[in-house]
């Protein structure tokens, strides 16, 4: 593969934030961030009032996502970025999986919200749907259904949700992923990059792989054989490596526990 894609790079739309995460993956390697305190800092000093409103511009919902309760999932997307450009999947990825892998973890807590310190289990179809219309309006190549679809087919992945009691809160319907997933392939074709960045989104909160953090409405593993397939499997491994190594970022002995659970899950998981 070339490095002539056929689809938007992040550098492209954010060179000033792609540049300020490599060089703050090198500070990191090279211990110059040891702890969290200092990359909040870090983090804080660089997403300035302005620079959030031009990432915005780009991809609406950033904003509110990266203020939401001070800034954790900012802070938390950001280490996200660093864990994936120091992973070793990520390195051994071609260039198209590369910079698809960026578009993932940029948008991959896009509509994630936080509340009463409870987790928000449907960010991962929220931000789906709230990422299928910036794909677009970035410049990602769409069906000809597209605008005649894309309403109904956000409506379908917000309502996909299941109420619940304890914790109380509403956790995703994943009897309603055969229409969603054949909706994003209406809406993007089959398996483009749009197709690849938007089910990623869509599944990263759908396994568990770490025993910490269990998902709150995981797929069965005849769902696991029929939704994650040859090309999704290394996207959607690799996001959650480094989803879960972000939140162990200054903790050695839980990086490597999270990041063995993690593989070893997906080790079950390989297509026929």
């Amino acid at each position: 593969m070339t490095a002539n894609l056929n689809f938007p790079i992040t550098e492209a739309y954010l060179p000033d934030m792609m540049k300020y995460i490599c060089v703050l993956a090198q500070e990191y390697e090279s211990k110059k961030i040891t702890s969290w305190e200092l990359m909040e800092n870090n983090v804080r000093t660089f997403f300035t009032a302005s620079r959030l409103a031009e990432i915005e511009a780009i991809a609406q919902g950033w904003h509110d996502m990266a203020t939401d309760i001070n800034g954790i999932t900012l802070i938390h997307v950001v280490a996200a970025f660093v864990s994936l450009l120091l992973c070793p999947e990520y390195q051994k990825m071609s260039k198209m999986q590369q910079e698809l892998m960026k578009w993932i973890v940029f948008f991959h807590d896009l509509a994630k919200r936080i509340r009463k310190n409870q987790r928000d289990a449907l960010h991962g179809f929220k931000s789906a749907a709230m990422t299928v219309k910036i794909l677009h309006k970035l410049g990602f190549e769409v069906s000809f259904t597209y605008d005649d679809f894309i309403d109904d087919w956000i409506e379908l992945v917000n309502s996909a949700r299941i109420k619940r009691e304890n914790p109380p809160g509403y956790i995703q319907d994943n009897s309603k992923l055969p229409e969603i997933i054949a909706g994003i392939e209406k809406l993007f074709g089959h398996n483009t990059p749009a197709v690849l960045i938007t089910r990623t989104v869509l599944l990263h909160l759908s396994i568990s792989v770490v025993q910490d953090w269990p998902a709150d409405a995981p797929l069965t593993p005849l769902e696991i054989k029929k939704y994650i397939d040859i090309e999704l499997l290394p996207l959607l491994k690799t996001m959650m490596i480094v989803d879960n190594d972000a939140w162990a970022l200054f903790d050695q002995a839980t990086k490597e526990k999270y990041r063995r659970e993690t593989v070893e899950a997906f080790e079950t998981m390989r297509p026929d």
